[in-house]
């Protein structure tokens, strides 16, 4: 097993070497993001399912079934489609990433956290999978329509499904931590936060960034450690029931940082 390191605790507002040094908590709720999640989504659902309405138009067209600015070629008029196809799926996924910044899901569900941070990814196949298929399956569609019309729709897939993913996801966890005003953890190439400096994900990391739960977002560390998230827990219903054995006269503590 790998030697424990000795962490140098490092400052994210100001920089300085803080090692040993008290590390009060931060003050409460600094700078979290704040916005309408709900109107968010539901604008992020008006943008897919335009989306949706032009991948139907693009085959349409391409396809010949909808007649319409005779002259222009029917291959020209789909791709043009699938302009403003890919153009709705990227901001409706843009949309629907802020609302995740703002109401995000549980790391504790799994699926839910897992399709909620993926959905513009998933949209974004839907959106152009289907036209691929009924394109390369249609007798009356020829080579060179085919040919163009898969390749354009691949690109224009591989660049709304990489404008869609959300690079550093955050989780409801992060947000509660940045609302009480937590102080957190955090490597520079890692991708999570901890609220105890002794957690053993962080034993073999010599050098630890040290600030508000929100400075940890803004970093790129989204969501929390499951190790730490497991520990708060469980000092949480310790906390829990040493209050209800108290008759309830206790406040119930934030997770200490360590």
């Amino acid at each position: 097993m790998a030697e424990k390191k000795e962490h140098k605790i490092v400052s994210a507002s100001t920089g300085a070497d803080i090692t040993g040094k008290p590390r009060p908590a931060a003050s409460a709720a600094a700078g979290v993001k704040s916005g309408n999640a709900t109107g968010l989504r539901i604008g992020a659902v008006l943008f897919w399912i335009a989306a949706l309405a032009f991948e139907v138009l693009a085959i349409a067209l391409i396809l010949e079934k909808l007649l319409i600015l005779p002259k222009i070629q029917p291959l020209h008029k789909g791709i043009a489609a699938l302009v403003l196809d890919m153009v709705c799926v990227i901001v409706g996924s843009q949309f629907w990433k802020k609302a995740n910044h703002i109401d995000p899901a549980s790391q504790k569900n799994a699926l839910k956290f897992w399709l909620w941070n993926n959905m513009g990814v998933i949209v974004a196949a839907v959106a152009f999978i289907p036209f691929i298929v009924l394109l390369l399956t249609n007798k009356d569609a020829d080579k060179k329509t085919k040919a163009v019309g898969t390749v354009v729709a691949a690109i224009f897939l591989a660049i709304s499904g990489l404008a869609s993913y959300d690079w550093n996801p955050i989780s409801q966890e992060a947000v509660e931590a940045a609302t009480r005003g937590q102080g957190v953890y955090w490597t520079e190439h890692g991708k999570k936060f901890h609220t105890h400096e002794d957690c053993q994900a962080l034993d073999r990391s010599e050098e630890l960034k040290f600030g508000t739960a929100q400075e940890a977002i803004d970093a790129g560390k989204g969501t929390i450690c499951k190790f730490c998230e497991k520990r708060d827990a469980k000092e949480l219903e310790a906390a829990q029931a040493a209050i209800d054995a108290a008759g309830g006269q206790e406040e119930l503590p934030p997770a200490a940082n360590e």
